[in-house]
This record gives C-alpha cells, structure tokens and sequence, in this order.
C-alpha cells in the first residue's frame, strides 16, 4: 500500500531544499521525528540521488520523499542568452571562472523516474509540472505515491486529472523556485488565499507551503483545509542541513525577500543581494539554460562566502527559522500547533457560548 499522510505521527512536511541544503541526516532527522523528510534530485546524477537514497534508509526506516524537477519546453532564445551573457561577463570576471554553456535538458526525467520507481521511494513530488497519467500509474504501481505542486486552481486540476495522490500547495511566500507548470506566468497567490481557492476545486489531500516557520503557521494551514504543512526555510539554520555559511549568516539577519530570473531563467524568491539588482532587469525567461549559464559564477560566490554573488533562497518568513536540532523543530512545531488550535477551538467554544466567564 502506498503513503498516506494519515500516517505521519506530525502533519510535518520537509521541503526539498534543491541547491545545497538538501542532506540524508536532515531528512532522516525529521521522518524519526515523526514528520516526512525529503530529499532533493534536482540536478544531480541518478547515480548520486541513489546513494543518497540508500544513505537516508541507513539512518532511517520510516517513509521519506525524493522531489523532481518536470521538464518543460524551452522558452529562451538565443539573442536573449546571448545578451544576457554579455551582461554577466564583469560577475565572470570578478569570480575568476568561465560563464557556463546555456543549454537545455531534462535533467535526466525518464532516468530519475526509473531510479524511484527501482527503489519503491514511498514519496515521489513533482515541481515545475505534472507528470502524464501514465507516468503517474507506473509509480503508483512502483509503490510511490505521487504529489505534485501547484500555484494556481487550474494546476490543481490538471494535477487531480493525472492522477496524483496529494498536491503540494505552494503560496508565492515560499522561498526557492515557484513550482509553475508554466514559468511565463507563475502562480502569484498567498497561501492562504491559495488553500481555499485548491479546496473549491479538489478533494486530494493538500500540503500546504510558503512561509510557514511556526508551529502557529502549521496550525493556521491545517485550518484552512490543509493535510499537511510543508516546511523549507524553516529547517535551513538545523546543524542537519548543508547550507552554507554565508547563506546561513543572511539568514540570520532580517533582509527583505523579492521574486527574481536572474539566478536561473525561472522566477524564484531569495534575500535580496547584488546580483539581483545589477541583473534582474535583463535576465530571460530561459531555464535550465540561465541556470546552467551563471552555475560558475555562484559556485564561486559560494566558496568564498560572498552571499551577494549567488542564490540566497529565503522564504518570506526566513528571520524566524530556529536554529535547532531538526528533530527538536519538528516536535517543537507540533506542540505549538496544537496548542494554536486548541486555544482557538477555546476562543470559538468561548463565543458561541455568550462569552461567559466559565465557559
């Protein structure tokens, strides 16, 4: 039998964390907790994400997630690659490395696809679109259960027709890449708003994510229609995770967020540094292909601890990540959300009895 989120002792969600953070201790972390750890498969080898795999059920025999990235259709041409490189040779040139090739690939879906299927992981998500059905159906016969991330209703239904087990609800508060299925309008609604909008159309079961950092935020998600809670940023700070220092340093301080291409070609949401003022502006529409072009220039900026030279995904609400054992944040956010609604379901048992004294 497939999961079923029924079975987590926590409806606690870690997100992927595509990009480095991503760890087997983190996610084992979280699913001995009692929440579901996932693992990232973003751009790296089947082989890598094997091991990976095989290294998470060392530490762990509880259910965990690997994420996809979907392939899409190229959207960038080759003038606005073109321009846009010329644009980045002074941040080549500052970091010392050569620009990458901007080309386009799948990042090895039918590979990957096969990969978890092989391994019966018990949770298969989706990000920047939907698998087909039957794509779909021969992970489900593999065991997997499929979610798939939406940022708008009519993904939701698209989701649901393909057959997907749940849907990962993503508000436009959610640090990282918008999951869109289609980047030339990416889905731009709060969560919240998100949840009741998903709801009105589908009776899948919703994880619901995007700047969710406490146990007040779970609760608030699990009221409005939500299964689950599915947590990223949140997790970023635990000695788990492999975020680099000098993304942990910016997420330590209270900088705004913003949407920005300029990292990747595909809208994501990051601390607002440098490289997103000089560059934004010019960068296409165009991933994987931009993401393949600036890799150089970030992996430098990242090795020498200039946050203002890569991607510092963040949520929205990033200065309240804990800086705690992962296991110790999944428990302390499941106390806080129940003690959220409980004080709630006290509030409304309150007023609906007159407000008296007793009550």
């Amino acid at each position: 039998m497939s999961f079923s989120l029924s079975q987590l002792e926590h409806p606690i969600v870690l997100a992927p964390l595509g990009g480095g953070p991503s760890t087997a201790a983190l996610a084992a972390a979280v699913s001995e907790a009692g929440g579901l750890g996932f693992l990232a498969a973003g751009y790296r080898s089947a082989e890598a994400v094997r091991a990976e795999i095989r290294e998470l059920r060392q530490l762990t025999e509880r259910p965990f997630g690997i994420n996809l990235f979907a392939p899409g259709p190229a959207l960038a041409n080759s003038s606005a690659l073109g321009g846009y490189a010329s644009t980045l040779a002074g941040e080549a040139e500052r970091y010392g490395v050569a620009l990458g090739e901007p080309v386009h690939d799948d990042d090895r879906w039918d590979e990957k696809l096969a990969l978890v299927a092989d391994e019966g992981v018990p949770v298969v998500s989706m990000t920047f679109g939907c698998p087909s059905r039957s794509e779909v159906e021969a992970l489900q016969a593999a065991g997997c259960a499929v979610w798939v991330t939406v940022t708008t209703a009519a993904e939701a239904v698209s989701a649901g027709e393909a057959g997907a087990d749940a849907l990962v609800v993503q508000g436009v508060e959610a640090g990282g890449h918008r999951g869109s299925f289609d980047e030339r309008t990416p889905g731009d609604v709060g969560l919240l708003a998100l949840l009741q909008l998903v709801r009105d159309v589908t009776e899948l079961p919703l994880v619901a994510t995007g700047g969710i950092a406490t146990g007040r935020g779970v609760a608030a998600v699990l009221a409005a229609g939500a299964t689950a809670a599915q947590l990223g940023t949140a997790f970023m700070l635990t000695p788990e995770a492999a975020t680099s220092p000098a993304h942990r340093e910016a997420l330590r301080e209270r900088g705004p967020t913003a949407l920005t291409r300029a990292f990747t070609g595909r809208t994501a949401r990051g601390i607002e540094n440098r490289f997103m003022r000089e560059h934004e502006a010019d960068a296409p529409h165009g991933y994987p292909e931009v993401h393949h072009l600036t890799a150089p220039v970030r992996v430098a900026a990242r090795e020498r601890g200039d946050a203002d030279g890569f991607h510092v995904w963040a949520g929205q609400a990033h200065p309240l990540a804990a800086e705690l054992p992962a296991g110790e944040l999944v428990r302390r956010l499941a106390d806080e959300a129940r003690e959220a609604l409980d004080l709630a379901r006290r509030a409304l048992t309150h007023r609906a009895e007159g407000g008296r004294e007793d009550a």
